[in-house]
């Protein structure tokens, strides 16, 4: 797209921060994302330094039509922090954390990495929900729902949003919490990246840690249908300090692997029990009752280093492939069929797994939030990752679709659109929102209705004509 100069000249002097061009220096870096599978080049970036970088480029993609993307941790793995010949915003420059104690509450720019975060509540024994790699943007990762080790007991990441700055459409700075702009802070709630740009977030936050046990205990993939089985048990039964992903994978060749079990197929469990530590053994009972396993790294240790434990099976550039959906129980025929799927699986680094949900977000009725999904007991993925210059790509992402299609008919209908990639079609997002979906509109349509916030899995705005 072509963009006159005496406009982007405007632009320019408008900004305390840089605006980017391809051939600029810095221009590669502000658009290099996690997921190396996407390729996308806008045609200029605002590397924000405030608020007001954030509302002069808004009201410059209004104004001239163009594809308007914001880029926060770069982590989304449909690639939606970049458009074609669009203008991005890269918030990563926004790193500001302020922990307040007494209020437990934390406000976060939109720039910051979950880790950053941990580490500055940490230091007051202090947590909320963020995910599990530290490196995935809160900004992001909030705005879709959010999910991490602590969401059984404190519910989704948006359940402990307090309010947000956001700039809207209409390049208006808003605050909007519960009692201002509510309808826009309902929707924030797990479909934020339609309504705006939000440029700082405020949690409340619990007494978590600083030490927590967990970790990971894996055993041969021959005995996954009793794992499987005793995973059906422990998810059931298991209190809500206590989340337990489990995933069958080949095991990587790490040092914390025996050499002879590099790249054999196992069944894992992550485990995190943020509870009191005197109950470990109590609590931990049924997993361990397994016995046997050939890699066990239980251990207390802090929850920051449990957060990140899990970041270098995830490096930036690799090509990712994923799809998801929600459960409300693991029945019998769903063992089964994940299982044999996986016993199909061709992606060396290929996974198949839950995500332990519940307990704390069926506290919440179905429509606090546009998130919705309060009925999710256990998020399951089928998840592919390969090297840039794989040849069977294509065959590994047909055996995620296909596995997919098998599983589907065990889900709640809905499912995390964190993890959705960029060829799920509307209805995909539809499913996401359930009977949310048509207040959502309602309020997109209000905030934004000439769909200026499209470069995302998009709620389109109801004719206004």
């Amino acid at each position: 797209m072509t963009i006159d100069d005496v406009a982007v000249g405007s632009l320019r002097r408008r900004l305390n921060g840089p605006l980017l061009r391809p051939s600029d220096a810095g221009f590669e870096a502000a658009t290099r994302l996690w997921n190396g599978m996407i390729d996308k080049t806008p045609a200029l970036v605002v590397a924000a330094t405030g608020t007001a970088d954030v509302v002069a480029a808004v009201e410059f993609a209004r104004t001239h039509d163009l594809p308007l993307s914001v880029r926060g941790g770069g982590h989304n793995i449909a690639g939606g922090a970049l458009a074609d010949g669009g203008l991005t915003i890269d918030m990563s420059g926004l790193r500001g954390i302020y922990v307040d104690p007494v209020a437990r509450t934390a406000t976060v720019q939109a720039g910051c990495r979950l880790g950053e975060v941990d580490r500055e509540t940490q230091r007051h024994g202090l947590a909320t929900p963020l995910g599990f790699v530290s490196e995935t943007g809160v900004a992001g990762l909030t705005l879709g729902g959010g999910i991490g080790y602590l969401t059984r007991r404190f519910g989704w990441t948006v359940d402990n949003l307090l309010d947000v700055e956001i700039v809207t459409a209409d390049g208006r700075v808003r605050r909007a919490g519960r009692d201002e702009h509510a309808e826009l802070f309902w929707a924030v709630r797990g479909a934020g990246a339609n309504l705006g740009v939000v440029t700082t977030f405020t949690y409340r936050l619990h007494e978590v840690g600083p030490a927590v046990y967990g970790g990971m205990i894996a055993w041969p993939l021959d005995r996954a249908d009793e794992i499987l089985r005793a995973y059906r048990a422990i998810g059931a039964e298991a209190p809500r300090e206590l989340a337990v992903w489990l995933v069958l994978l080949r095991a990587p060749a790490a040092p914390f692997v025996p050499e002879q079990w590099h790249g054999e197929p196992v069944c894992a469990m992550s485990v995190c029990y943020s509870g009191d530590l005197a109950r470990v053994d109590e609590v931990l009972a049924p997993i361990r009752a397994l016995g046997d396993p050939v890699v066990n790294l239980l251990a207390e240790q802090p929850y920051t280093q449990l957060q990140s434990y899990m970041d270098a099976t995830e490096p930036s550039g690799a090509h990712y492939y994923w799809k998801t959906e929600y459960l409300a129980e693991l029945s019998d025929d769903l063992l089964s069929t994940v299982r044999g799927a996986f016993a199909e699986c061709p992606i060396p680094q290929g996974q198949l797994g839950f995500l332990h949900l519940g307990g704390a977000i069926d506290d919440h009725d179905g429509d606090d939030g546009a998130v919705g999904n309060r009925d999710a007991r256990f998020a399951l993925g089928i998840k592919g990752q390969w090297d840039p210059e794989e040849p069977d790509a294509d065959a590994f992402r047909q055996w995620i679709r296909d596995a997919w299609k098998r599983l589907q008919p065990f889900s709640t209908g809905g499912n995390y659109i964190n993890f959705q990639t960029d060829d799920e079609d509307d209805e995909r997002i539809r499913a996401t929102y359930g009977a949310n979906y048509g207040r959502l509109a309602e309020v997109k349509t209000t905030y934004d209705p000439d769909n200026v916030f499209r470069s995302n899995r998009n709620i389109c705005p109801r004719r206004t004509s």
